[in-house]
């Protein structure tokens, strides 16, 4: 099911435990990382989408999560032709196809993690899973859906603390900045610490 301009509608996870960490799932086969997706099939609305997928790919039923919130529109990603020749190009609609749009929603989990099964389908999506910081390693993510990512996560960042909404500051710049910003704080709180012990 593609729109007028060849994206397939979608939606995308991302599950928070009580420490505000996400879940992070490894591809099958694969030593790629990801957040739960898929596609909304005709007569579904992006959260029964969700729903499902969720318990297809993770294992987890309605009464497992509590919805906190999601994006407000469609955020798209284009892939690449080289990955397009490789998925079943002999399809007719391949020719029309681009990407995908997706609906993110954000998950709190109030069940146990003894809940999440990845084998909770015949062909499962992730053979390993971890929870890790909300605001993940983008280098992590396939390159085509790293400003996706980065999109989502800082849309739904909202819903969360004003401590956990403000690690977005350093988030996303290159990795030199990032060190030296830590660095740069490392510093001030030495010298913090030197001069309360100076005053003594």
């Amino acid at each position: 099911m593609l729109d007028r301009e060849g994206y397939r509608p979608n939606v995308g996870i991302v599950l928070l435990n009580s420490r505000n960490e996400v879940f992070w799932g490894k591809r099958v086969g694969q030593h790629s990382w990801q957040f739960p997706q898929g596609g909304i099939q005709h007569g579904e609305s992006p959260e029964q989408a969700m729903y499902r997928e969720l318990q297809e790919e993770v294992g987890l039923l309605p009464e497992h999560v509590q919805i906190i919130g999601r994006t407000r529109d469609w955020l798209r990603y284009d892939v690449p032709e080289e990955y397009l020749r490789r998925q079943n190009s002999t399809r007719v609609h391949r020719a029309a196809y681009r990407g995908q749009k997706q609906i993110w929603f954000l998950l709190r989990l109030v069940g146990l993690d003894s809940d999440i099964q990845l084998r909770a389908s015949e062909h499962p999506e992730f053979d390993a899973w971890r929870w890790v910081p909300f605001w993940i390693q983008l280098d992590a993510v396939i390159g085509f859906k790293r400003e996706v990512y980065q999109l989502a996560l800082s849309e739904l960042a909202r819903y969360l603390s004003r401590g956990m909404r403000m690690q977005q500051l350093a988030w996303g710049t290159p990795l030199d900045m990032i060190q030296s910003f830590y660095a740069d704080h490392e510093d001030q709180n030495k010298s913090s610490e030197k001069s309360d012990k100076e005053h003594e």
